[in-house]
């Protein structure tokens, strides 16, 4: 029996030939993306981490054990997480509400008005910083308004507040594109269909919509989380005097040329930001298969 004009026998041989030189061809593509990946990151995390179990300059304690006995590098990872997954809360709510109008309304100016909304992707965090400065600097807007009302400046640009404001501008533009899109592959029907059903607005948002788009809530939050608490840009903008944890590994870096303490603190944040990407993704997974 033949095929093709050649047996089968043959022919047979080399697919499974052609199948398996496709899978070399894969592996030498990814090649690069290795290198890339052992060369920039993996070893040098690698030495960061054994720099970070060396002596504290200043206590002489393991650089590891030196931050989890120490209140005050302690305080300024539980004010980092916290303003971080303050920001990531606010930051989804927001843009989610924005999202949702924005995929489920099309009118006059909504292509302007999205372009403002993602527009602060653009700036780094150094000039988001200068922005919340001219707004509540001590010559910013705010400060301008206090003495116009109440004869005295208000500032908060050069503390947590001013920080969380830095933050939330950057994360919201990040989060609203990514509702919008989940939003838009939503099945308008089961809204209608549960319209019919007596449900009410809230009762549809409740157990339709937030339903429909929980994965992307999940995802972009823990994205925002992430990036808040590696941010430094905004950071050193507004004052070294406040603590979260980018700023304390600057100090120690730069300041005390304490390396073991500043890689100790690095590999500290990474830590703590990627379990809390990992959980984001076990909890997207859920939601999706929940969803489904």
């Amino acid at each position: 029996m033949t095929t093709g004009g050649q047996p089968a026998s043959r022919a047979a041989p080399s697919a499974q030939a052609r199948r398996h030189h496709g899978k070399w061809l894969a592996h030498w593509a990814l090649a690069p993306a290795l290198a890339f990946f052992l060369a920039f990151w993996l070893l040098p995390f690698v030495q960061l981490m054994v720099m970070g179990a060396g002596a504290d300059s200043s206590s002489g304690e393991p650089g590891y054990w030196a931050v989890l006995t120490h209140r005050q590098y302690l305080f300024s990872l539980l004010v980092t997480v916290l303003l971080s997954l303050a920001v990531a809360v606010l930051a989804v709510v927001i843009a989610a509400i924005c999202g949702c109008f924005l995929a489920r309304n099309h009118f006059f100016g909504r292509s302007l008005l999205l372009s403002m909304l993602t527009f602060p992707l653009a700036f780094p965090g150094v000039v988001v910083g200068f922005l919340v400065i001219m707004l509540g600097g001590r010559q910013g807007l705010s400060a301008q308004l206090g003495q116009l009302l109440a004869s005295e400046r208000w500032t908060f640009a050069y503390s947590l507040t001013g920080l969380f404001i830095g933050y939330l501008y950057f994360s919201i533009p990040r989060v609203i594109m990514t509702v919008m899109a989940a939003c838009e592959k939503l099945d308008t029907s089961l809204e209608e269909a549960a319209r019919s059903l007596g449900a009410n607005s809230w009762r549809v948002i409740a157990d339709v919509l937030i339903p429909g788009i929980r994965p992307a809530l999940i995802s972009t939050g823990a994205i925002c989380f992430a990036t808040s608490m590696g941010a430094f840009g905004t950071a050193f903008t507004l004052g070294t005097r406040i603590n979260v944890v980018p700023m304390a590994i600057y100090g120690e870096f730069t300041n005390y040329a304490n390396f073991a303490m500043s890689a100790a603190l690095s590999v500290l944040l990474g830590a703590v930001t990627w379990l809390a990407l990992a959980m984001a993704r076990r909890l997207s997974a859920d939601a999706s298969l929940g969803g489904a």
